[in-house]
């Protein structure tokens, strides 16, 4: 049953009051672009809105990502929201404007309502809500919104090394359905590159084509999909030929290079190494002019940062009985008289920096369902979006 008396009433009641503000602020932010990591001017947004809620310090990192904080206490927690979306794709294939998008039954239509915009009002205000009633005592709190779709991980990783901002407790603010989550399958980027000898095409007989030389790898990798390994929280592993590129002199030339993209999910029971391995195995004895490896990531970000990572994400769970856990769950059920389920993501987020690699205890809680993440049906319940707000305000007060 949800308490009626305390913090909790005070603050339903006062989410309750600023409805109407919480969902205009997530209406704004969706209608400004921020695909390709270009976050500047929804970040400037952002940060308008926390400077008018009062937030002790607002700026940009190196990167270009916004930061609000609140507080100074010993213990630090930072709320993960990344701002920056995927493009549109085809704009035919939108029946409304994907930025100003459409409300329908309660629910909002647009690029990145779901991924991941829709956490952002939620944690902004939830953080404001929760100093303003003496639950963030002790506490230095950051609202932390970044650019994730290109590179997962690489925000966070730069903050704790290049800004010195290492938290004790992270909570990621990918669509959850409102449940807590708290892990995913890791992930490794490789690519792989046959090189062959161009020829024109009417004497193709005096060529070495590229492309038929990786034929036996594509074919492999669809092949092994179905036999890799299954964890029995995160699931099984998967692997997928993503995108190939082919150079040519011209379209009546033999090509003389192929790569092909691979994503590798990686679940618990399986490495970084076994699955490279298991890719330059499909590689036949006698090609030694076909090699495998692992992609590099050193592009800068709008500022001109460059923070330089290898493109492996491993996989992370925090255990169930976990505090940091517990007390998402305890929030539902105070809130809400709820017993939220715990779970995981199916795709991939933040965390594989934060519990992956610098294991900081992370959850993720958020409102939206990432089937309709990258989708012309990216969207989110409003309803969702104003709840998560009382989730956010209470967490802090609960985390042991």
């Amino acid at each position: 049953m949800a308490a009626t008396t305390g913090p909790v009433a005070e603050i339903r009641n006062r989410v309750a009051a600023q409805r109407d503000t919480i969902i205009q602020f997530l209406r704004d932010i969706v209608a400004i672009p921020s695909y390709d990591s270009l976050i500047g001017p929804v970040g400037e947004r952002i940060g308008e809105e926390m400077r008018k809620l009062g937030y002790d310090e607002v700026r940009f990192d190196k990167m270009g990502n916004i930061l609000g904080r609140i507080g100074d206490g010993p213990r630090v927690l930072i709320y993960d929201s990344h701002i920056d979306t995927v493009g549109i794709g085809d704009p035919e294939a939108w029946e409304w404007d994907p930025f100003i998008g459409k409300v329908e039954d309660g629910v909002l239509y647009a690029r990145g309502a779901c991924d991941e915009k829709g956490s952002t009002p939620g944690m902004v205000y939830g953080l404001a809500l929760a100093r303003d009633l003496g639950l963030l005592d002790g506490w230095t709190a950051y609202y932390f919104g970044n650019m994730e779709e290109w590179c997962d991980g690489i925000a966070p990783h730069a903050l704790v090394e290049a800004e010195g901002i290492r938290p004790d407790f992270v909570v990621i603010g990918e669509p959850t359905r409102m449940q807590v989550y708290r892990g995913h399958k890791g992930r490794v980027e490789m690519k792989v590159v046959s090189k062959g000898r161009s020829a024109h095409a009417a004497s193709n007989f005096l060529g070495d084509n590229a492309v038929y030389k990786m034929l036996p790898i594509i074919a492999g990798v669809r092949d092994l999909d179905p036999h890799l390994h299954t964890d029995d929280f995160l699931g099984k592993g998967t692997i997928t030929v993503t995108d190939v590129h082919v150079k040519t002199p011209s379209i009546n030339a033999v090509p003389d290079e192929c790569t092909v993209f691979i994503d590798r999910r990686v679940t618990f029971g399986e490495t970084k190494e076994q699955a490279i391995e298991q890719v330059r195995a499909l590689v036949p004895a006698d090609a030694p002019d076909i090699t495998v490896e692992m992609l590099f990531y050193d592009d800068p970000s709008y500022t001109g940062f460059v923070f330089p990572v290898d493109k492996y994400f491993p996989s992370w769970a925090l255990p169930a009985d976990h505090p940091l856990v517990q007390a998402g769950v305890a929030a539902g059920q105070q809130l809400w008289g709820e017993e939220l389920p715990t779970g995981k993501w199916n795709f991939s987020t933040n965390g594989i920096y934060w519990m992956g690699k610098a294991n900081i205890p992370s959850i993720g809680f958020g409102p939206g369902d990432e089937l309709t993440a990258h989708t012309v049906l990216d969207s989110v319940s409003l309803d969702d979006v104003v709840r998560a707000t009382e989730w956010y305000a209470l967490l802090p007060s609960l985390i042991k």
